[in-house]
This record gives structure tokens, C-alpha cells and sequence, in this order.
């Protein structure tokens, strides 16, 4: 059974310091990497979607989530408001509204819908010390997060187009759902009104999961405050279960902040907000590929994609500029040479490193390397540059495969 904090320090990728303060994680090189590159992949995912992506404050002013309903329904959860002069300013809770206003900023007609937005950006949460831990649950959170303005017509649609996304990256991610959960309202004022608007987004959501043949479970209690949601849940090495994704179906929001667009006849009309989330918390994210992969990473995230391994001091030269090369191609690859310890001893400290390249005296004389790897295969050794196109071609198709099997 793996477990994240401790990997995160092993490998340093991660680590906390009391004067940052509990729940507040600094990232270090090789886990910046891995943070960067997964941010990476979902902007890219999301452009090939469609979606325009945005920049948007951290903070806001009270009013605004007065307007979006935070602030009743959510207030436990937020930091304390800052005075800055006659105005208060907090820590957002979440992006949804920051995106509402951005939308409401500027006309929109039928034609651009469905309009898609997506941002990777943080936010903030008054987590008690008891319940932090590692990257699971943290105060400073970066959220994959993204909101669809659409019709009516077009929400199931766009819903159902959201949850293969989120099934494309688990499959390039080496990671599974354990189950689709419908997550309903429960008793009690943490929701907002609305029954009508609660039974059409509930209903709408049913619709989306029956029409993609994806078996669900109904949880009361589960919903967002201001509407109902597909959680895509995850269930870590000890068993215990997280919502990594989500789906929601949101007609509270565009209401609250008048949200409108001018239809074919040339009446305003209110739009429906889809708000999806492929990965969740970038943090979350990471916690769970390292308690899944124990560490080793798929070939496209792993901090070092190649490691090279001269023999002997003879072979530096070749191995230095295999490396070279290997960077110009853009993988990220370091040299381990004998100064570092018998070839053996090197190989074992590279166990995690999905590539590794062993250059001897035969190798260096041909141009050749023979490569190792990560799940113990040994293919014959190849010319550099074939063996660097080959790991090229894997690490840019991602997926979790480490070599061609044709």
C-alpha cells in the first residue's frame, strides 16, 4: 500500500514547513514537473474540446458571493472577510461565480452557444487542521474547473461530452473510477431554493447518465448547494473513497446573476451553466496517480522521462550527448554516471524512471544503446536516434504503454 505523503518526500516532489503554515504544500523541482505537465495535458484536452481558457482573481468581494449564495450556504468553509477600506474582500471558495461575471461581461447571441470556459486557478477553503493531509485535503487548492453557458437543447449534450473527457484523461492517467455516484440534495438548509429547478437539473443529469450506459448510485445529501451533480469517485490503496471529477447541471446561478443571451428571436433568454471538472484538484489528482503508480508515473509525467548509464567513464561523452539529444526532442533526461556507483547500484536508483539507456564500450563504438525498461523488459539495443524516436512517439501518444508493441 502506498501512501502519498511519504512518497512525496522520498522522490521530492512535495513537502510542508510549519511557518507556511498546515495544509498550505510547497511543490519541489521534480514535483513542480509533474504539477506542470498534468496542467499541461488538461489545457490541451480542453483547447482540443473547444474551450477558451481565462484568467480570474483569487479574491472577490463579499457581495459576490452574497449574490452566488456562498456566503450563506457555504460560509463554514471560507476564510474570514479582509477589511480594505468601507469594502471586504475574501478568498474565493470556488470559480463559478468569477466565471459567471466574465460571461455576464459582454453580449452573447444563440450562435456562440455553447460557450465554454475553463480556467486552472486557485482557491481557498477553511479546512480544520484535524482534517488536512498531504495533498488530499489542503487550504490553497488549484482547481481543473471549467463552466459551459448553453441552451436548454444543448445541456445533456455538452454534459455527456464532458464525462468522456474526464473517461479519456483517467485512460491516458493509468487511473479508474470506482463508481458514478448522482449526488441529490438532503434535509436541511444548505441548499438553495428552487424545487422546480432542483427536479429539471436532477432529471436533465439522469438523462446525461442513462443516454452513456454508465452504471450510477443515488446519494441524498451529496449535491452541491445550488444544484445536483455527477461525482466520478475514486477509492484510494486503503480503501477509502474521494470525488476526484464532477458534472453539474447548474440553472441557480444564471438566474442569480441575470445571466442572458439573445436567441433567434431576438428575445433574452437565460442559459443553463454546466460546471465540469476532469481532474478536480490538481493537488487531489496528484495524491492519487502517486498512491495508484506507487511513484512511477506514466512515461509523459514522470519528472525524469530517461535516465542514461555509461558503463564506465570511457562512455561519458556518448551518454552526455544521447542526453542532449534527448532533451532537444523535449524529454527530460539526466545522466548517471560511475561516480554515482556501481552500474547495478545506478540501475536500482533509477527503478522508477520509466527509461533507462546502458551505454558500453560496444554501444559507444556503434552509436547504439541498449535500453531497460521500467517494468523489466529488455529490448535489444537499438541506434540512439531510433531509440529516442521510439520513446518520443510513446511519451507523446501518453497512455501508460512504455514501448511499441508492433
Amino acid at each position: 500500500m502506498h501512501d502519498h505523503r511519504r512518497l512525496g518526500r522520498e522522490l521530492n516532489l512535495f513537502d510542508t514547513d510549519p511557518l507556511m503554515g498546515a495544509g498550505l504544500p510547497y511543490w519541489l523541482p521534480d514535483g513542480a514537473i509533474v504539477r506542470h505537465t498534468l496542467e499541461e495535458y488538461i489545457r490541451e484536452a480542453e483547447r482540443r474540446a473547444g474551450y477558451r481558457h481565462v484568467y480570474s482573481p483569487a479574491l472577490g468581494k463579499r457581495e459576490l458571493y452574497e449574490i452566488s449564495g456562498h456566503w450563506e450556504h457555504y460560509g463554514d468553509d471560507m476564510f474570514p472577510p479582509m477589511d480594505l477600506g468601507a469594502e471586504q474582500v475574501l478568498l474565493r471558495p470556488s470559480l463559478c461565480p468569477h466565471h459567471a461575471l466574465i460571461y455576464r461581461s459582454r453580449s452573447h447571441s444563440y450562435r456562440e452557444l455553447p460557450l465554454h470556459m475553463a480556467e486552472l486557478g486557485g482557491m481557498y477553503r477553511s479546512e480544520l487542521s484535524g482534517v488536512l493531509g498531504g495533498l488530499t485535503r489542503v487550504r490553497a487548492i488549484t482547481l481543473n474547473d471549467a463552466h459551459i453557458f448553453c441552451t436548454l437543447e444543448q445541456v445533456v449534450e455538452e454534459a455527456r461530452a464532458a464525462l468522456e473527457l474526464i473517461a479519456r484523461a483517467y485512460a491516458d492517467l493509468g487511473i479508474r473510477a470506482s463508481r458514478h455516484r448522482l449526488s441529490l440534495p438532503g434535509e436541511g438548509g444548505k441548499y438553495v431554493a428552487g424545487p422546480d429547478l432542483w427536479r429539471r437539473a436532477t432529471a436533465l443529469l439522469r438523462e446525461v447518465l442513462d443516454g452513456s450506459g454508465i452504471p450510477y448510485e443515488a446519494a441524498e445529501g451529496e449535491a452541491a448547494f445550488y444544484g445536483p451533480k455527477i461525482d466520478v469517485q475514486i477509492t484510494d490503496p486503503a480503501g477509502r473513497e474521494s470525488t476526484l471529477s464532477t458534472v453539474q447541471i447548474d440553472f441557480h446561478q444564471p438566474e442569480r446573476f441575470d445571466l442572458h443571451y439573445i436567441g433567434a428571436d431576438g428575445a433574452k433568454h437565460r442559459p443553463v451553466m454546466v460546471h465540469r471538472s476532469i481532474i478536480g484538484s490538481v493537488e487531489r489528482a496528484v495524491a492519487h496517480l502517486l498512491e495508484t503508480h506507487g511513484g512511477a508515473f506514466p512515461a509523459w509525467l514522470a519528472p525524469v522521462q530517461l535516465v542514461v548509464l555509461p558503463v564506465a567513464e570511457d562512455q561519458a561523452d556518448n551518454a552526455h550527448a544521447l542526453a542532449d539529444r534527448a532533451r532537444e526532442l523535449g524529454l527530460r533526461a539526466e545522466v548517471a554516471g560511475p561516480e554515482q556507483g556501481t552500474l547495478g547500484a545506478r540501475i536500482r536508483a533509477a527503478r522508477l524512471v520509466p527509461y533507462q539507456a546502458v551505454i558500453g564500450g560496444r554501444e559507444a563504438a556503434a552509436d547504439l544503446a541498449s535500453p531497460r525498461l521500467r517494468d523489466g523488459r529488455r529490448p535489444p539495443a537499438l541506434p540512439t536516434a531510433e531509440l529516442l524516436r521510439r520513446i518520443a512517439d510513446r511519451v507523446a501518444s501518453r497512455g501508460t504503454d512504455l514501448w511499441d508493441r508492433s
